[in-house]
């Protein structure tokens, strides 16, 4: 859930370390597995087709769990001045570092980290729908007196939470000002999810930071 109070970066580490939190399964190529013998189970909101996070989720207690450390967007944009938010932007996205209209340094930034966590899943033989459980930490843009959420929410739907539970059919999702269209991965998974504004993030220039648990499926485990 989004918090609009202002912490400094100890607090919010103190805060992570306290909060427990976890998310959903999600779509995959392999048999559906009955809910009893799920490694883990969402509880979404009653009524609701495409909620954005989980409320809870059920681990089961002999599933292996994966958790990433906080991960930054890479310094793609040489174009930019070196340490500002815009040298941060994902370049393999948006060509030149030029950003589209609407979208924001903030959600170019975004889009570049869930990149990268989708990486490190990867590595350990996991996916992006295995994640339960997501941190957040965003700052401010320069000149700005509060954290983009929408712009990170906007990245955040580009991989998570993007199918219809009713229909099953992809949502379609925007990108800046543009009219939505397919998402850059297609996800059904909703972890449950913090998202906090925080005094400074460690490395100059950074917006977004993130870090994120994952559930191996029933069956699987480290590689």
């Amino acid at each position: 859930m989004q918090n609009r109070m202002r912490f400094t970066a100890a607090t919010a580490a103190a805060a992570a370390g306290i909060i427990v939190l976890a998310g959903c399964s999600s779509d995959t190529e392999e048999p559906a597995v009955p809910a009893e013998s799920a490694a883990s189970t969402s509880v979404l909101e009653p009524g609701e087709a495409n909620p954005m996070i989980a409320q809870g989720v059920t681990i089961a207690g002999d599933s292996a769990v994966y958790k990433t450390s906080g991960l930054g967007p890479s310094a793609m944009n040489k174009a930019a001045p070196e340490g500002s938010p815009e040298s941060y932007v994902d370049t393999a996205q948006f060509s030149g570092g030029v950003l589209p209209p609407g979208v924001t340094v903030t959600e170019a930034q975004g889009i570049g980290v869930l990149k990268k966590i989708r990486e490190s899943l990867e590595a350990q033989g996991l996916t992006l729908g295995d994640v339960t459980t997501m941190r957040v930490f965003l700052d401010n843009a320069p000149g700005t007196d509060r954290a983009d959420y929408a712009g990170w929410n906007r990245a955040y739907r580009q991989f998570f939470a993007n199918t219809n539970l009713e229909t099953g059919d992809t949502e379609l999702v925007a990108m800046g000002t543009a009219e939505p269209a397919a998402p850059l991965e297609r996800n059904e998974a909703r972890p449950t999810r913090f998202a906090l504004e925080v005094g400074s993030l460690p490395v100059p220039g950074w917006l977004v930071e993130v870090e994120v648990d994952a559930v191996y499926p029933a069956g699987k485990g480290p590689q």
